[in-house]
């Protein structure tokens, strides 16, 4: 579902830290809170000059509308900054790359590895997106534009992970470390919107990969990666659903805590299906891929773990076309049956649907204990929306003593 249209103000800050104040709020092109490009231009065409937004300040959203305050860096005093009277704090979960400063030395530190590359920046770097997840940049070089990005510390695993995937269909590394990720430029889009003929390429991409690391989970812990495998993932879903549990209805609460008990069974019925545990994207969807017809590629490992494999199948089906999902989940299911003789993906994939919805709730609520309060608005909603999922799923399964 889109997202109503999105209004931007901007608190401006000297590089010194002196408040300038803030312009007044303008019209963005896209609803998306962190998709920043068309806020910066929205400031270029209307007062002239160049910011650098380091953070949200405020989100202030109703069903028509949304409004963002953002904080930015400016290189000097505006003329058309109107006085603020808001206070800026500190806080302890900030990441580097919203602080003042921090963009600047991110970029700095790009500089440096392209220039170990014998690589030249050849125009402005573009800043694209900021949020609590990531902060992503444009860096165009001779003959291409290669990715800057920067991560918070709960993802710290995905640069070490892409490392260990060279050779995969994957971002190709430049340079890492201290949260920073330089990648070269992927051939083609991203592909969040995608012929069906070119979801089945994304599977058998996906399931290739995972087919690889079966049996390697210490390497994959070795990296950093969380565990979502049975136990540690029944420990964690019970931990979020305690603390969700006020948001939730009285039937959900009912269904959640039937489906917790039986999570011992379920997953002893999940590893009878033979599926052995693997590596885990944790946000398969076709927006995470991109392509040219030729060439496709997974990016944003930053959500990845250790866990039963088809955890991946429910966000990508979810998006799949109606007409299309038993042709794309026919194609799943066969390439694990390839993959693992004897064993019965189809069974695993029934038993896994509430439990993948109830890893999300697990996600974003170790999302929202890792980030600042001002940032809460992008995922206060989701532990309770996903475990209402969780709960949907589990009533709409048959029972036990019904017929089939």
């Amino acid at each position: 579902m889109t997202p109503p249209p999105r209004f931007a103000r901007l608190v401006l800050v000297t590089p010194d830290g002196a408040v300038v104040g803030a312009l007044p709020a303008l019209s963005i092109t896209t609803p998306w809170w962190q998709d920043i490009a068309p806020v910066i231009e929205a400031v270029r065409v209307a007062h002239g000059i160049e910011v650098t937004v380091l953070r949200v300040l405020e989100i202030a959203a109703n069903p028509k509308s949304v409004k963002v305050t953002y904080l930015a860096e400016v290189a000097e005093p505006v003329v058309a900054a109107e006085p603020w009277d808001g206070e800026l704090d500190e806080q302890p979960l900030r990441n580097s790359y919203a602080k003042l400063g921090g963009p600047a030395a991110d970029l700095a530190w790009a500089r440096s590895v392209l220039a170990q590359k014998g690589l030249t920046p050849n125009g402005p770097p573009r800043q694209v997106r900021t949020w609590n997840l990531s902060s992503l940049w444009a860096v165009p070089v001779q003959g291409q534009t290669v990715w800057l990005k920067a991560t918070p510390p709960f993802f710290a695993h995905e640069a070490p992970l892409i490392e260990a995937l060279a050779g995969e269909a994957v971002p190709k590394l430049l340079g890492h470390g201290q949260g920073r990720i330089l990648m070269a430029e992927l051939p083609g889009k991203d592909l969040h919107e995608v012929e069906i003929d070119q979801l089945f390429p994304m599977v058998d991409l996906l399931v290739g990969i995972q087919a690889k690391w079966i049996g390697r989970e210490a390497e994959l812990f070795a990296l950093g990666l969380p565990d979502w495998r049975g136990p540690a993932l029944t420990e964690a879903i019970t931990a979020t659903f305690e603390r969700t549990a006020p948001q939730l209805s009285t039937k959900n609460r009912g269904a959640l805590t039937a489906f917790i008990a039986d999570l011992p069974r379920r997953f002893a019925d999940l590893a009878a299906c033979g599926l052995p545990d693997t590596l885990v994207h944790g946000d398969f969807h076709p927006g995470n891929l991109r392509g040219d017809g030729a060439h496709l590629a997974l990016m944003d490992w930053g959500d990845s773990g250790v866990g039963h494999p088809l955890l991946d199948s429910s966000a990508f089906l979810d998006r799949v076309p109606a007409e299309a999902l038993d042709a794309v989940r026919a194609v799943w299911l066969a390439r694990w049956r390839e993959a693992v003789p004897g064993s019965d993906p189809a069974r695993a994939l029934t038993l896994l649907a509430p439990i993948a919805a109830a890893r999300q709730a697990v996600v974003y609520r170790g999302f929202l204990d890792n980030i600042e309060p001002a940032e809460h608005p992008y995922h206060a909603a989701d532990p309770a929306d996903w475990l209402s999922r969780t709960a949907a799923l589990v009533r709409a399964e048959p029972r036990p003593d019904s017929p089939r």
